[in-house]
């Protein structure tokens, strides 16, 4: 059990750490300060519809176990506030790629991935490829299905794992079309096994192949979102009264086995020293595949916490404290300025970007809080829409507006908009300005032939 704690008051207080340095009003980690000079490895680590409480290093029920994952909350930082950028899978993939609202490029929701992420967008592959990084990404893309959105365009050297959309068959990797198949790098072809093992195997031959310079991997796992499917013998070891949740246990299982075989990888290959680690679901934990958000409020498609906050895990061994729990919030935008910041780079020029870098929180160097506020909003066909401030929580879902005080009450049952008409306005005006600023959302790419992909599971 992790009982340190930090928050943006007192973040590890008692922490020597190396020195840093400021550039262009952002911290920069040193580079020099590591023992052979070399820039670090970056591996972000992405789940697909986890709920709050589907993972054991934070509160969970007794079934739920995944001692590999919470290697790296005992290595590092788990964060108790930690958010995905939209309710949905497709639009938080592309604010954690860009480090920008999705929304300043007209991307909100996951049909806006059969349009694909404008191609004025820098992505974090873009930039750290430029620095000389092996950049490769296996899992899930759902950012674009059209060739000129491939992930080798977007900065990746290397990709295994299939377009779109948001579901596949675990078992069948047969070519099917060009937008369910099964893809390594630009090639179609038919692969065996069970997806979530494929996608843990590529990852680690990519890490073997490249550790010996810097690299960038991202591992964007489609598990556990539906269908749910996974090998039968793991099934029977689980026995929750619920088959279907039987079912997601053996997938979380499988998955957390995926990234055990990363850090063991990392671990072989002396990597591991000098790797910074992000882990974080893509959304809230979705009901349909029975996942449990703990005590938070709805699933996934909702504004509320359960569509929202996430398991959110950074490790860097030897440069950041181990099994530290902050509670400041934090959004996945901040991924990309974290890792530039680590890197040494700048930020691209031109642009607004809205992540922060979250090196300083992490050190216990900040001195206030790493957002003023924190926006949420699926485009004017859903309706739905938040903004976090402090705090408070205002937002709109399918009635009036809502008003939740989180310190008090993380479950979201007391609405306060009556009792605080004052917060009430002062969010609205805040969440209306910053909407002002997002970009109408991208026009639907038209429907063709080759897009008739509804994912038809098999019985295991």
């Amino acid at each position: 059990m992790i009982k340190n704690s930090i928050n943006r008051r007192n973040c590890f207080s008692l922490l020597i750490i190396a020195a840093w340095g400021v550039c262009h009003s952002y911290w920069v980690w040193p580079v020099e300060g590591n023992q052979d000079g070399s820039r670090p490895n970056i591996v972000v680590m992405v789940s697909d519809d986890q709920g709050y409480a589907d993972i054991s290093c934070y509160d969970h029920p007794k079934e739920v176990s995944t001692p590999n994952i919470d290697r790296l909350a005992e290595q590092g930082v788990r964060f108790t506030s930690g958010y995905a950028s939209a309710y949905v899978c497709a639009p938080t993939r592309a604010g954690l790629l860009t480090g920008r609202y999705q929304q300043r490029f007209g991307f909100y929701t996951a049909s806006d991935s059969r349009t694909g992420m404008p191609l004025s967008e820098i992505t974090v592959a873009d930039v750290l490829k430029k620095e000389g990084y092996a950049t490769g990404v296996f899992g899930k893309w759902h950012l674009g299905i059209e060739p000129e959105y491939h992930p080798m365009k977007r900065g990746f050297d290397e990709f295994y794992g299939f377009l779109g959309h948001g579901a596949h068959d675990y078992f069948n990797l047969k070519r099917t079309d060009a937008y369910t198949s099964i893809y390594r790098n630009e090639e179609i072809i038919d692969d065996t096994g069970y997806l979530t093992d494929n996608l843990g195997r590529e990852a680690v031959s990519f890490i073997e192949r490249h550790h010996k310079r810097p690299f960038f991997l991202y591992l964007p796992f489609n598990a556990v979102h539906w269908p749910l499917q996974a090998p039968e013998g793991d099934i029977k070891r689980f026995d929750t009264g619920d088959k279907e949740r039987d079912i997601l246990m053996a997938m979380l299982g499988r998955m957390d086995s995926a990234v055990g075989r990363v850090l063991e990888a990392l671990a072989r290959s002396g990597a591991d020293k000098n790797t910074l680690i992000f882990y974080f679901s893509d959304n809230g934990g979705a009901k349909r595949n029975k996942s449990n958000n703990g005590v938070l409020r709805d699933y996934k498609h909702s504004v509320y916490e359960g569509g929202l906050r996430v398991p959110f895990l950074v490790s860097w061994p030897g440069k950041l404290p181990k099994g530290e729990v902050c509670s400041e919030p934090v959004i996945c935008l901040d991924i990309m300025p974290t890792i530039c910041a680590a890197v040494g780079v700048k930020l691209p020029d031109g642009r607004i970007y809205d992540g922060k870098n979250m090196l300083p929180l992490l050190v216990g160097e900040a001195k206030g809080p790493l957002h003023e506020a924190l926006f949420w909003d699926g485009g004017k066909r859903d309706g739905k829409w938040a903004v976090r401030m402090d705090r408070w929580k205002l937002l709109k879902d399918k009635g009036d507006l809502e008003l939740y005080d989180l310190e008090a009450d993380i479950g979201e049952k007391n609405d306060r908009a009556g009792r605080h008409p004052e917060i009430v306005k002062r969010l609205q005006r805040r969440y209306t300005d910053w909407r002002k600023q997002m970009a109408p959302q991208i026009k639907r790419a038209k429907r063709g032939k080759r897009e008739a992909n509804a994912v038809k599971p098999r019985k295991r």
